[in-house]
């Protein structure tokens, strides 16, 4: 697992408190002229940068994938066939075997709660097996809409033959499995040799994603379509974006054992290239939320700040014939290793020591 370091805008404390611990600060008393070497003559130096600085705000999440299904059934058939955890179930292929005879999945938002043949009443059902027949190569001289008629009949026997199952031009309820969309296959509820009642699996979508629990009081840091870098944990970085926020807050869970009281929001972050993730699924992720942006600021590495034992903090300027000198500096935003400062003898270019550690 990468190291997790969470910096909040605004709490300078903390950070050089940490970097203080790391050995990354100096800590030293200036003299009275302030301009005696105070740091080896091998101490590299960097340039003082102009530059815009984009504050962070790390959060935990969870990679996982979108949504949750559960497969049921009533035809109270022998189970004689059920797919493995992990597999991925297209239209058209079977969800499970009952009685020798493949259940296969259609892609569809109503699942069928009649049986369907030639002369049942016109409905949305029959336009979603229409659809379906059409999509799988069964769909000749087929009209796709709420009418199911001599042709879907037709279309009908075609799909059953190819599937070796009997040849009735009937769908009953049971037959099939319809859902929006693709699935995988999250877990195995029934077992081979078992009737088929109730439960058999239960399955989620094919895309990953991340989801966060934001505490209400950094809502504004999630914006849908908002860039983010997520924190694997092989540490590797993926990138994605904000697709969806939550309204309502929740409260935490175990709230009176004496952690965070702080209410949340969902989130979903999509990744843009969901294979870095490998196989990784229920894994422990951070997010790198974007916040505010300071545009034109002074900055240099955290490490080259000097703690000065009189309290504040400083840089150790250098000039051109090797002279140092420490300016007293302020502390800004922090950023990506960098940090804000500001004072009195400051400009861009100016080369800064950065202390050997």
């Amino acid at each position: 697992m990468r190291k997790r370091t969470k910096v909040s805008v605004g709490v300078v404390a903390v950070v050089v408190a940490a970097a203080l611990v790391a050995g990354s600060v100096v800590i030293l008393r200036r003299n009275d002229r302030g301009s005696d070497p105070v740091a080896s003559s091998q101490d590299p130096t960097v340039p003082v940068a102009k530059t815009d600085l984009v504050e962070t705000q790390q959060i935990d999440g969870t990679l996982g994938y979108a949504g949750t299904v559960s497969v049921e059934t009533d035809r109270n058939s022998i189970v004689t066939w059920l797919p493995q955890p992990g597999d991925t179930i297209t239209r058209g292929q079977h969800v499970y075997d009952g009685d020798n005879q493949p259940v296969p999945l259609l892609y569809g938002k109503l699942p069928f709660w009649r049986d369907l043949y030639d002369g049942v009443a016109d409905g949305p059902d029959v336009q979603i097996l229409e659809q379906n027949l059409q999509k799988l190569g069964y769909g000749g001289g087929l009209t796709v809409d709420d009418r199911f008629t001599a042709a879907t009949t037709a279309a009908v026997r075609k799909w059953q033959k190819a599937r070796h199952a009997e040849r009735t031009g009937r769908v009953k309820v049971g037959d099939v499995v319809v859902l929006p969309g693709a699935v995988r296959v999250a877990e195995v509820k029934a077992k081979l040799g078992t009737r088929a009642a109730g439960e058999v699996l239960t399955a989620t979508g094919i895309r990953k994603q991340v989801t966060v629990d934001l505490p209400a009081t950094k809502s504004a840091l999630a914006v849908r379509g908002s860039k983010v870098t997520v924190g694997l944990p092989d540490g590797k970085n993926a990138s994605g974006k904000v697709v969806t926020v939550g309204t309502t807050a929740k409260a935490p869970p175990n709230k009176d054992d004496g952690g965070d009281k702080t209410p949340t929001l969902p989130v979903v972050i999509a990744l843009d290239d969901p294979a870095v993730t490998g196989a990784l699924d229920g894994a422990p992720v951070t997010v790198d939320f974007r916040g505010t942006v300071h545009k034109g600021v002074l900055a240099v590495p955290v490490n080259a700040l000097l703690a000065l034992a009189e309290g504040g903090f400083g840089v150790q300027a250098v000039a051109g014939d090797g002279t140092k000198r420490i300016v007293v500096v302020e502390l800004g935003a922090f950023a990506d290793g960098r940090v804000e400062i500001r004072g009195n003898g400051l400009s861009a270019g100016m080369k800064v020591t950065v202390p050997a550690t």
